[in-house]
């Protein structure tokens, strides 16, 4: 196959479609709202319309576009494999120094300025792709189902031997930042009073080795690397380029993601919001069984609409924030930040759900709309023009020609 030179807008309407479900997980816990103690929510201005919506982001929208992002960043990664092997003997370098810069990028973003990042994790996992570059389609397949259902075997084993950790990482980090005064009680209020920089940096250094040990014992290793696995066996493929032939595919992929994510979502959504109350490894067979195929059918189903209303500018609007997803995916951050951090608004642990999750979508629209004007005039988003003049060792041009 040649290598894909041109733009799919499918492919940057799934990233931005992606972006929006990312920021309405993600502003909860910028907005302290995830930290506070059911007391303290219930303090807050519709504690019980807020239950409601918590059992509605379990159901429609944790983990699934994650999901979608995932396999998108594994569809981009196959991309950049097949142009590094059709560049010859410097191709895998040139692959290998966009990962390294993509990881700089990453732990820039987490240790100065959010905690939750997932740059970090994609960079490292991605270097592990070419691993798989020999492989048949069939152990392509079969490698991504090992990886998405690992996870309920690892947890299987945990609870049944009552091997759960008991700990360690988590009170080294407290002892870390104790030093600063922030506990475990206070942290959320401490962030949202932080008045300086350095606050926010001293949390952030928690922060970070918090997230490490999220990823270990959510097994966020394995199932990234699944979905991966699956965007780089569609990517190798190039389905985005022959959606009209894979029409009868995608309608099965939306039905069957849909039979199957929906039931088992209503389970998964009332596990999540009553603090797991059926044990750890059924928590952990509700999440496989409803968030991989219900961001599958996501996938499948705006598939089968940009098929039949190509014409509609919905695809614009959305491709807009997805060609420069990771500009978007910072921002996101930065307005996180200036909204609910101290150095900031410092509405941080004040407003509750129903108010942060329309300040989420407005941000959202606000990058949208950003986008679609820097698209106009640019050639690359900014973050996106950085990596690439950092990949490349090259200064390049950003404006577009008159």
């Amino acid at each position: 196959m040649q290598p894909v030179k041109q733009r799919y807008v499918i492919l940057d309407a799934l990233r931005g479609f992606a972006l929006l479900g990312i920021c309405l997980a993600n502003f909860p816990e910028f907005s302290l709202y995830s930290f506070l103690s059911a007391g303290e929510a219930a303090q807050l201005q519709t504690p019980g319309f807020d239950r409601v919506l918590r059992y509605l982001l379990y159901f429609f929208v944790d983990g699934k576009f994650y999901t979608i992002f995932s396999v998108l960043f594994g569809i981009g990664f196959s991309i950049i494999l097949r142009n590094a092997r059709a560049a010859g003997g410097t191709g895998m370098r040139f692959f290998y120094r966009r990962m390294l810069c993509l990881l700089v990028i990453g732990l820039m973003h987490l240790w100065l300025l959010w905690s939750g990042d997932i740059l970090t994790l994609y960079a490292l996992l991605g270097m592990l792709l070419p691993l798989w570059w020999r492989c048949s389609d069939r152990t392509l397949l079969r490698w991504a189902a090992f990886f998405l259902l690992l996870p309920i075997a690892v947890d299987a084993v945990v609870e049944l031997a009552c091997l759960r950790p008991a700990g360690w990482f988590h009170d080294k980090q407290w002892a870390l930042c104790a030093r600063f005064g922030i506990t475990e009680d206070n942290f959320a209020v401490w962030l949202r009073d932080a008045d300086s920089y350095k606050g926010v940096f001293q949390f952030l250094m928690q922060g970070g080795f918090e997230r490490m040990t999220e990823f270990i014992d959510g097994n966020r290793y394995f199932k990234v690397m699944g979905l991966f696995l699956i965007g780089y066996y569609a990517g190798r493929q190039q389905f985005f380029a022959r959606l009209q032939e894979m029409q009868a595919v995608l309608r099965r992929i939306a039905a069957r993601g849909f039979a199957l994510g929906i039931p088992v979502s209503l389970a998964y959504a009332w596990s999540g919001v009553n603090g797991h109350p059926w044990g750890l490894t059924a928590h952990t067979v509700l999440y496989t069984f409803s968030v991989f195929p219900m961001g599958f059918a996501y996938m499948a189903g705006l598939c089968l609409l940009y098929l039949r209303r190509q014409e509609t500018g919905v695809w614009k609007a959305l491709a807009a924030p997805g060609r420069m997803a990771l500009s978007n995916y910072l921002f996101q951050t930065v307005c996180g930040m200036l909204l609910f951090y101290g150095i900031g608004l410092g509405l941080g642990a004040s407003l509750s759900l129903s108010l942060v999750l329309p300040i989420a979508f407005g941000v959202y629209l606000l990058g949208m709309g950003l986008s679609f004007l820097w698209i106009k005039y640019f050639r690359y988003g900014p973050v996106e023009w950085v990596w690439r003049i950092l990949t490349y060792g090259q200064f390049l041009p950003i404006r577009k020609k008159e």
